[in-house]
């Protein structure tokens, strides 16, 4: 696995990914959010897991599965963000996208850091093509999003867009932030109040 996960970041040999629901209570300001994330997963005998942690309900996840290639994900927006600017939050309206993608190709390192590449290319074509606006312009992410990539280990090296790996990881993540993202502007859209220019 490739990710930038809290708990095991850089490439590890896992084998699950869980998803960690929390609220603002789990998390005050002078907690050591590792220690604290290291004492839950021991506490469940899950300390060789790579985890995501999310605010959004973990029941609204979303997946799609093309041949190839599996993504879920839970995609929450109200911290949304543009590329290259960053407007000021209050930490009570911290979301997310967290994605995990499951290949069937056997990648080496460099395959799965292409993979990554791709992955977070389509997340963010998912998500400027939902439309929110911010005072900088289209949302192009969220400032806390992960992305965590699985595959078998093996020797392929390439998993470009122009490889069948390339494909079918776009069409997966694109499909499954897409949906995600849209259930997002649906329910908590209407209540959310983007910050000023």
């Amino acid at each position: 696995m490739l990710s930038w996960a809290l708990n095991r970041p850089g490439y590890v040999r896992a084998r699950r990914i869980l998803w960690r629901e929390v609220r603002n209570a789990d998390l005050p300001p002078d907690l050591d959010v590792r220690a604290w994330l290291a004492a839950e997963l021991d506490a469940l005998g899950a300390a060789d897991a790579v985890v995501l942690l999310t605010s959004r309900d973990v029941t609204s996840h979303r997946s799609a599965a093309v041949p190839g290639a599996f993504c879920l994900a839970t995609v929450g927006l109200s911290n949304a963000e543009r590329v290259g600017h960053r407007v000021p939050r209050d930490p009570s309206r911290w979301g997310t996208i967290n994605l995990a993608l499951q290949l069937d190709a056997p990648l080496s390192d460099t395959g799965l850091l292409e993979a990554l590449s791709i992955a977070t290319q389509a997340r963010t074509a998912a998500v400027m093509d939902l439309g929110l606006r911010l005072p900088g312009g289209i949302a192009t992410g969220t400032g806390t999003d992960c992305i965590v990539v699985a595959a078998p280990e093996g020797g392929q090296d390439y998993a470009g867009l122009h490889t069948d790996t390339g494909e079918a990881i776009g069409a997966a993540v694109y499909a499954a932030v897409t949906a995600g993202g849209q259930d997002w502007m649906r329910d908590v859209a209407p209540r959310f109040t983007p910050p000023p220019a």
